[in-house]
Parts: structure tokens; C-alpha cells; sequence
């Protein structure tokens, strides 16, 4: 999943994009409010954490003109303003939600997963398997064929997001942008290099391995023809 992050406080950022890359989210950062919208406006996003009170340009403004161009961005409004006016405000100006300052990044988190639902208007699944492996997105705990096998965060991602797309071939390039949330040198081994370690550890030992290589092209999930 992909997030926007539009916040002045470099403290406050720090803290959300942390949190976020660790459940699994790849995170871009503005920190004023003409480049959070040129970012809005210029890539997909699944949701966006907007502060109000940012320089150059306000959060409100931001969100008025990305509903202005009828982009649905799903939109959770951040600030230290907590009269009930403030918030309405906030919403009339097409906020989705709206999170009050200080939080604690468990509601921060919730609320994000909860608008992406909504947005998507499907439940987000809470497991998914292939084969005779499963994956429990919540609990981050990943078994096959009973057996737990422990992933560092990155791997746990890659492994969630070739999952999500079980059966098709994803690029280099797609997991970059989705796992990764830099850009690269296109000469990097690093997509390669952490598909080999997440091998090792998902195919070791079986007889029918489940991540493949297509030439070429990328990679996919899925169970041996």
C-alpha cells in the first residue's frame, strides 16, 4: 500500500512513516504543502495523512483542490485544532476522517487501513494463502505446512505484496514501487537479492517450490504446474 505523508513537524513525520514502513506501508514524505500537492496529484496513492497548518500552502487548500480535479484520494486530516467547527470544516473541505494532535499511531494506523477499505469497498483480507502456505496480515505471522518461518519486515512485505498478486507476474520494477519506497539505480540487485533470501526460507525443504521466476519479466506466486 502506498501513503502520502504531508506534514511540516519533521518529528511528528519521523514517528508516522517509521510506524507505517513497519506495518508494511510504503511511505512518501512532503514537507510543505505546494509539494504535497504536486505529489498528490502526480502518482497513485491508497491514502493520504494530510496536516492543516502547513507552509506555502494549507492542508484544507490542499484537499479542496485535489476534489476540485475529482481526485478520491481517501484523505485523513492531521491537527492540533480540536474544536468541533474546526473538524466540520475540516470534512466540508473533503477530509475523510480527521485525527487530532497528539495520537497514537495504533488509531493512526487503524483509521488508514479503514479508509482503504472503504475506498476499495471491500473487506482488506486478514489472510491469504497459497498452497500450503498462509499468511496472517494482522499478526504478521507467515507458516507452511504448519511450520512458522519468521521474516524480517522487508521480507515480510515482498512476500505479502507477491501474495496479494498469487498467479500473476509482478516486474522489478512493480515490487520496487511497492515494497521499496525510493528510487533506484535500475542496476541494482536488490529486488533479486531479497528473493533469493525469501526462497531459502519459504521453498527450502519442500518438494514444490512456490516463488518462480519468469525470464524476463519478473516474478510470481504461485503453486507448481
Amino acid at each position: 500500500m502506498r501513503l502520502l505523508l504531508v506534514e511540516d513537524d519533521l518529528k511528528i513525520a519521523s514517528f508516522v512513516i517509521k510506524g507505517m514502513r513497519e506495518a508494511g506501508f510504503v511511505v512518501a514524505h512532503a514537507n510543505d504543502g505546494p509539494t504535497g500537492l504536486q505529489m498528490a496529484l502526480s502518482e497513485p496513492w491508497d491514502a493520504a495523512v494530510i496536516d492543516i497548518m502547513l507552509p506555502g500552502l494549507d492542508g484544507l487548500t490542499i484537499i479542496e483542490r485535489l476534489r476540485e480535479r475529482r481526485v478520491r484520494l481517501p484523505v485523513i486530516i492531521l491537527s492540533a485544532k480540536r474544536s468541533v467547527d474546526e473538524r466540520i470544516e475540516g470534512l466540508h473541505a473533503g477530509g475523510d476522517d480527521y485525527l487530532t494532535k497528539p495520537f497514537a499511531f495504533s488509531e493512526l494506523l487503524a483509521r488508514v487501513q479503514a479508509l482503504i477499505r472503504r475506498a476499495s469497498n471491500a473487506p482488506e483480507p486478514t489472510s491469504i494463502t497459497v498452497g500450503d502456505l498462509s499468511i496472517d496480515v494482522v499478526r504478521r505471522i507467515v507458516t507452511r505446512r504448519d511450520r512458522r518461518i519468521d521474516l524480517p519486515p522487508r521480507e515480510f512485505s515482498l512476500l505479502e505484496y507477491l501474495a496479494r498478486n498469487a498467479g500473476r507476474v509482478v516486474s522489478r520494477t512493480m515490487i520496487m514501487e511497492h515494497v521499496w519506497d525510493y528510487d533506484f539505480d535500475p542496476r541494482t540487485n536488490v529486488v533479486e537479492s531479497r528473493i533469493c533470501r525469501l526462497r531459502e526460507k519459504i521453498d527450502r525443504g519442500h518438494d514444490s517450490p512456490l516463488i518462480h521466476t519468469v525470464r524476463g519479466m519478473g516474478y510470481v506466486l504461485r503453486e507448481a504446474d
